[in-house]
């Protein structure tokens, strides 16, 4: 199993869930932002070409062969000194 490829297809099917339908289907791409592999198990942060401010944490559970997905809205971006 390609882990960096199943991750894609799982957040890319998820936003296809969720778009307003009456919005069409845009085209987007899903991209890793970063991952992070410890023991059998994989982390996954991922976002998308779209400009609605989501972020996806995937986290794969070697041991149990199973996904789980966080979907996050990005609301602020500050810098602090």
């Amino acid at each position: 199993m390609n882990y960096d490829e199943r991750a894609i297809e799982i957040v890319t099917d998820y936003i296809r869930e969720h778009l307003d339908k009456s919005d069409g289907y845009p085209t987007f791409e899903v991209y890793t932002v970063w991952k992070s592999k410890v023991l059998q198990n994989w982390k996954y942060l991922l976002s998308s070409t779209l400009f609605d401010g989501m972020y996806y944490e995937l986290t794969y559970n070697g041991d149990a062969g199973v996904w789980y997905l966080d979907a996050y809205k990005k609301f602020e971006n500050r810098v602090i000194k």
